[in-house]
């Protein structure tokens, strides 16, 4: 199976967690993708979706799926995304795509955050992927001098703007064995906006998507 089949065999699975009436937080990027043209043909059994991105919500629109604001929508029930890196304790790296502290803000808003990905993205430990950090331009200097104090070498994501305005440090190296206590660390530096690191409010499941089949992984 190759990789993008292995996404799309993740976004279908995560479509037996979507009930009917109900308002489903959507993430970003490719493996999500493939979930928003699964949800198309359900969208006249939700009551809509909550987007992460300008790109979801451009793919969203297009499908005949309402997207509600968050701010009008309340908590969730659900939320789908995928990762860049996961754990088998389903602790995440997110931000490849750039939507890291839109994706966390819909994910602290559910009750349950279903992570899909193709198994090439499950990890023993985080940190082969490089960790984005979103960063207000005029501090970006001064947090990257924070991040290499503690052993990341970051490199700006050049001609990148978030959908905030804001601008992304990709950090190398780091190993991450402890990915709640890093996340925390990081987030609390003078200037970051957020931190793709998701284990304080990691993912309550986690769709494996292999040659085999789609594996479930539960918090």
């Amino acid at each position: 199976m190759d990789a993008d089949s292995k996404k799309k065999a993740a976004a279908l699975a995560a479509l037996e967690y979507v009930e009917d009436r109900m308002l489903v937080g959507v993430g970003t990027g490719s493996t999500v993708n493939h979930f928003i043209a699964a949800l198309a043909g359900r969208r006249h059994r939700i009551a809509g979706a909550v987007s992460s991105s300008e790109a979801s919500t451009k793919l969203l629109r297009a499908a005949g799926i309402e997207v509600v604001a968050l701010n009008d929508a309340g908590d969730l029930p659900l939320y789908v995304d995928g990762a860049d890196e996961a754990t088998r304790h389903l602790a995440l790296i997110k931000g490849g795509g750039g939507a890291l502290t839109r994706e966390k803000i819909v994910a602290a808003a559910s009750r349950r955050f279903v992570c899909i990905v193709d198994d090439t993205k499950l990890v023993p430990v985080l940190g082969r992927f490089p960790l984005p950090v979103e960063v207000i331009p005029m501090a970006r200097s001064l947090v990257a001098r924070k991040l290499v104090g503690l052993g990341g070498q970051p490199v700006l994501r050049q001609g990148f703007a978030t959908d905030n305005g804001n601008e992304i440090l990709d950090v190398h190296n780091l190993k991450i064995h402890d990915p709640a206590a890093l996340e925390a660390q990081i987030g609390l530096l003078t200037g970051v906006v957020e931190v793709g690191l998701f284990a304080r409010r990691g993912a309550d499941i986690l769709l494996v998507a292999g040659d085999g089949g789609v594996q479930t992984l539960k918090r």
